[in-house]
């Protein structure tokens, strides 16, 4: 998936049908001349669904269809026959996907299930023919109600990512050449802040032909719950995942100090996200020798499985693949802080 193609965020300007009116027809036949109101009711308008569906991973088919409308519902006719309802429309989205009102912020919903389906607007109702109406005081009505008109709103569509384990760091700290080392994905690597601008996703595979889901998010930095750097628009993505891989460059000065920022940063972002399991994994460490490998492990964090991995040269990877299965199956209190 080039990161061209991922889109995550779209906003789509929606609008459901308009009720059919009600018919005001009164009965005419030959051999009834006064057979008094039988004007039928108008159709529904169409509601507009969001659909989840596992085959798709990104909101690309959205961005240039940014116009969803129902069909409007058909009037009602004499007879008391029923008008034809709008035509639905049904919008197929990822899973993980959460729809909002774009101007009140309201969440509407959030697609987390292949086939899960959730009304995004609701159709007007159709009207009612003059024949509900008649009563012995008025026998002959010539009225009937319109139909009620459909809703129009902007809604904001946004991808959170669907992933057995989330990759954390700052920026640079070797999570794509992680990524692209434990499964086919091949996220854009280069010695640069931010190279990571979009989420990839790859499958690790595991012993005995199982595998897990392995998901890169673009690096944050200090204030990134406040908007800095990438800010928000990614910690998002951390939202949807099982649980989370932090890394530190071997190179870095204090450790234990940038892997509480990073985890103070998710915090304030949203403490729910502490409840997720986590694992610490020393990224780059084919770039020190056995005495600096020793330090490192001295300073590292006491409450939280940790591993010294290469991915370039291939060091520790089995190692983080085994501690990292252990800790998708197995039950978590949330108490490593």
């Amino acid at each position: 998936m080039s990161g061209s193609n991922f889109v995550d965020y779209v906003k789509i300007y929606c609008r459901s049908g308009k009720g059919g009116a009600g018919s005001t027809h009164l009965r005419r036949e030959k051999y009834v001349p006064k057979g008094g109101p039988d004007g039928g009711d108008g159709g529904r308008g169409g509601h507009i669904y969001l659909k989840g569906n596992n085959q798709l991973w990104t909101l690309l088919h959205l961005k240039y269809k940014r116009h969803v409308f129902a069909g409007d519902g058909e009037s009602g006719s004499g007879g008391r026959r029923h008008g034809a309802n709008g035509n639905d429309i049904t919008v197929e989205v990822p899973i993980g996907t959460v729809a909002r009102d774009a101007i009140s912020g309201e969440v509407l919903g959030e697609v987390t299930a292949h086939g899960e389906q959730i009304t995004l607007l609701r159709g007007g109702r159709g009207g009612q023919g003059n024949w509900h109406f008649r009563s012995a005081t008025m026998q002959t009505p010539r009225f009937a109600q319109p139909g009620e008109d459909g809703i129009e709103t902007e809604i904001i569509l946004e991808l959170k990512i669907l992933a057995d384990v989330g990759l954390v760091g700052f920026p640079n700290a070797g999570k794509s050449t992680l990524l692209s080392t434990v499964s086919a994905a091949k996220p854009k690597i280069a010695n640069y802040p931010f190279t990571t601008l979009t989420p990839s996703v790859g499958i690790v595979a595991y012993r005995d032909d199982r595998s897990f889901v392995m998901a890169d998010i673009p690096g944050i930095i200090e204030g990134a719950h406040e908007g800095k750097g990438l800010g928000i628009r990614f910690l998002r993505h951390i939202e949807r995942n099982s649980m989370l891989l932090f890394m530190v460059p071997a190179d870095t000065e204090d450790i234990a100090a940038q892997y509480k920022v990073l985890l103070n940063e998710l915090r304030q972002y949203n403490p729910e996200l502490l409840l997720k399991r986590r694992v610490l994994a020393i990224s780059k460490c084919d770039l020190i020798d056995d005495e600096l490998r020793a330090s490192i492990k001295k300073q590292l964090p006491k409450n939280i499985p940790t591993v010294l991995l290469s991915a370039v040269a291939g060091h520790g990877i089995n190692e983080l693949k085994d501690l990292l299965w252990q800790q998708i199956n197995m039950e978590y209190d949330g108490n490593d802080d």
